[in-house]
């Protein structure tokens, strides 16, 4: 897609600091934005998604295909700084070879998750500042959002709120008298280096509607840089309702303008705990009003596009959070591994709201939250009955759920793919594809989409025509066989040529845009 002018960063500072970055770079070099309407988010055809397919047989598998089939986001949590810039290089560049935009999750700060499920991160400062440098080299001027530290500004160590009261999280670690201001300072390091490219839009922890007020975590956001970012992401991980993260995102990017632009202060923001009732949203109406009356007494105008912007995780709130049985767990753990929860709202930059700029699949739905405990001493989750896998592992009853339980529905495949190498010989090989109608209806001209795992290319192909761009091959019906009806097939095949290393089989099939089961 195309680069557009940024209206999304704003403030002298915001020049200033990619100006001191990339020396000779321009203003409007340096606030570039890649999100609009019209934006292609990226499929990964070799995602974590994708990879724990593999090892999975029957419907686990075919559950595990369908959810990559949709836009996720591609997790870098560890490495030295060469290792994220060329894992991060190899993303962006398979996203632009599709004229597709990544999502990018940097999860990496220190004492990041507070030593809880997701514990791990950079050891130092320096460590971590030297990662994002790396994984800013990787990007380079393609086009990727980052959404930059899950629980970064929700769980700081040893942080001192706007309400003057110390939080939990309290590593003994950590410096208590410089680890606070240590995070704020990794974080805006994150947004200069990560904002001074031509095409990366970042977004920094706006936490969720059943976390931090408005006015903390305005005031978090601000100390971190977002005035310099895009914006802020909400609910990463978690599994509020969109309407309510809606409500709150708008209330904090009016907060922020509220704060910076007049005499309004932060903590005075209304919020869902005041003049709202946090558990009534019939009540979130008098905080609209009271934003109403903050901009008429400040002489200030709502104007979206020069308001911070946010982004949504729609990947596991279909149902809303779940509610544990009163009294049955000692730490009842809601956030994690909740049963019976559904997917959200498939990912689109189409959103309809001029602050919203995605709806985004943040968390990869079907990875384990972790190793649930619930206050008790294990090993299982007692809501469960079983071991949860640990923290990102691939989680096959959680994934059946968060598709049962899709709010809208999830359409199943209606179409199978066979997928066999005839013959192989060195640095080349025969395969044949069958695509089968498992649908109801007729299918009326198609087009199969999958990707080879290394350096392999179609030299030429029969009953079909392709286009090959990177490793995803596009083969396209020919005029006579075009029609598939229900519970009939057609076929075709291709001669591949490789480049002498492995030679492992295409896994994710999209026929038009949508997942097929594998035979």
């Amino acid at each position: 897609m195309a680069t557009h002018q940024s209206r999304r960063r704003w403030g002298i500072a915001a020049l200033s600091a990619c100006a001191l970055l990339l020396g000779t770079a321009s203003a409007a070099t340096a606030a570039n934005d890649v999100l609009d309407p019209s934006s292609d988010l990226f499929v990964d055809f070799h995602s974590s998604t994708v990879e724990a397919a593999a090892g999975l047989t029957g419907q686990a598998q075919a559950d595990a295909l369908l959810l990559g089939s949709f836009p996720g986001s591609s997790w870098l949590t560890q490495g030295t700084p060469t290792e994220v810039q060329a894992e991060a290089h190899e993303i962006v560049t398979a996203a632009a070879d599709q004229g597709q935009v990544p999502t990018l999750v940097a999860y990496n700060v220190p004492f990041r998750d507070c030593a809880q499920y997701s514990a791990g991160g950079a050891t130092s400062q320096a460590e971590y500042e030297a990662w994002i440098d790396g994984l800013a080299a990787g990007i380079g001027d393609q086009e990727a959002v980052v959404i930059l530290e899950p629980d970064g500004l929700g769980i700081i160590p040893w942080y001192t709120t706007i309400d003057g009261g110390l939080e939990w999280c309290q590593p003994v670690e950590a410096d208590q008298a410089t680890a606070a201001a240590e995070r704020f300072a990794m974080l805006n390091h994150a947004v200069d280096v990560l904002t001074a490219l031509p095409n990366t839009a970042v977004y920094l922890d706006g936490t969720h509607t059943g976390w931090l007020s408005v006015g903390d975590v305005t005031d978090r956001l601000i100390k971190a840089g977002v005035t310099r970012a895009d914006g802020f992401f909400l609910n990463a991980s978690n599994y509020q309702e969109t309407e309510k993260l809606q409500k709150y995102g708008t209330w904090v990017s009016q907060c922020i303008q509220l704060d910076q632009e007049s005499w309004f202060e932060r903590q005075w923001c209304g919020s869902q705990y005041y003049p709202a009732t946090p558990t009534d949203f019939s009540t979130w109406g008098l905080t609209d009003a009271a934003y109403d009356q903050a901009y008429a007494d400040t002489g200030l105008t709502r104007d979206p596009a020069a308001m911070a912007h946010f982004v949504i995780d729609t990947s596991r709130n279909g149902q809303g959070p779940w509610t544990a049985p009163a009294g049955v767990y000692p730490s009842p753990e809601e956030w994690c591994n909740p049963l019976d929860r559904g997917l959200g709202l498939r990912p689109t930059t189409d959103t309809g709201d001029p602050l919203i700029d995605a709806y985004l699949w943040i968390k990869v739905p079907g990875e384990s939250d972790g190793q649930c405990l619930r206050g008790t001493a294990g090993p299982q989750d007692p809501a469960r009955g079983m071991v949860d896998p640990p923290a990102g592992g691939w989680f096959v009853e959680q994934a059946a759920e968060l598709i049962a339980f899709a709010v809208p529905p999830v359409t199943r495949p209606t179409c199978e793919v066979s997928y066999t190498v005839h013959g192989t010989w060195p640095r080349g090989f025969n395969t044949q594809v069958w695509l089968k109608n498992t649908g109801t209806t007729t299918i009326d001209g198609w087009q199969l989409a999958f990707a080879f795992g290394g350096g392999q290319t179609v030299d030429h192909m029969w009953s079909a025509s392709y286009e090959q761009v990177g490793q995803v091959v596009t083969a396209s019906n020919l005029t006579w066989n075009a029609t598939i009806r229900p519970g009939a097939r057609t076929t075709f095949g291709f001669i591949g040529r490789t480049d002498g290393g492995p030679n492992p089989e295409p896994l994710l099939f999209l026929r038009n845009g949508a997942a097929c089961t594998v035979a």
